[in-house]
């Protein structure tokens, strides 16, 4: 029986800025597969190309060259409105600034995605919710992103990003803007989602001990995998 492809897969990515004097090779041929239900950890200098491919893989750029398949289809051919399409119905995303809209409720900015969707009002309500309470946050429902603490406003942002039921989880620095307490709440909230409901983990870090929580940690070095730790168990120091 043959062996089942992954669910990301990247061969001999490039990316490419600029011509000429300017130009700028971010990336120098990546070679990468996340499987599916994986936990995985970006880790490398200011530089080394993993922001660059946390873009790709969110469909939010395009390679200069090689290939990107996700579930075997290949996302490099597809068009912007094609890409949108894939975003939108696969992939949450979760920043460091946890991007909410100020002046509305956290239902509200849960609430967005669904909106965007064309769902109508009482269901975006009731699956709003249930993403808050997944959360911890449905007793906060009304309360707007000044009312909230930073760990209380990321949580907000990860029920936006999981609230569509995604396949895969992009988090940048999720823990960034946070303390140690509040960060290791916010890793132990993406663990949880992660053994749960099955959700993929694709998470950008520079803390070691963030890192610690996934199960696998790809180190990217002067625009290539520099190597790939796997069978990490939670709590392990990732240097």
């Amino acid at each position: 029986m043959a062996e089942a492809a992954p669910l990301i897969r990247l061969r001999g990515v490039t990316k490419t800025y600029g011509s000429g004097p300017t130009l700028f090779q971010a990336l120098k041929g990546v070679d990468l597969d996340i499987e599916g239900g994986d936990f995985v950890a970006v880790m490398g200098p200011s530089g080394s190309g993993k922001s660059t491919t946390m873009n790709i893989l969110g469909c939010l750029d395009v390679p200069s060259a090689g290939t990107f398949t996700f579930r075997g289809h290949h996302v490099e051919a597809l068009d912007r409105d094609q890409r949108a399409l894939l975003r939108r119905k696969y992939l949450g995303f979760v920043f460091q600034g946890f991007n909410l809209l100020s002046r509305t409720s956290a239902l509200e900015n849960v609430e967005l995605p669904l909106l965007y969707r064309g769902d109508d009002k009482r269901a975006r309500r009731e699956t709003a919710m249930a993403a808050l309470d997944k959360v911890g946050l449905a007793p906060w429902w009304k309360n707007t992103p000044a009312e909230l603490s930073g760990g209380q406003q990321q949580r907000v942002a990860i029920a936006r990003a999981i609230v569509t039921q995604p396949d895969v989880l992009l988090a940048d620095e999720p823990t960034g803007n946070l303390d140690s307490e509040r960060s290791v709440e916010i890793m132990e909230l993406l663990t949880e989602l992660n053994r749960t409901a099955g959700i993929t983990v694709l998470m950008v870090t520079h803390e070691g001990d963030m890192a610690a929580f996934a199960r696998t940690v790809v180190h990217f070095k002067d625009g290539l995998v520099e190597r790939i730790e796997t069978g990490h168990r939670p709590g392990e120091r990732v240097s």
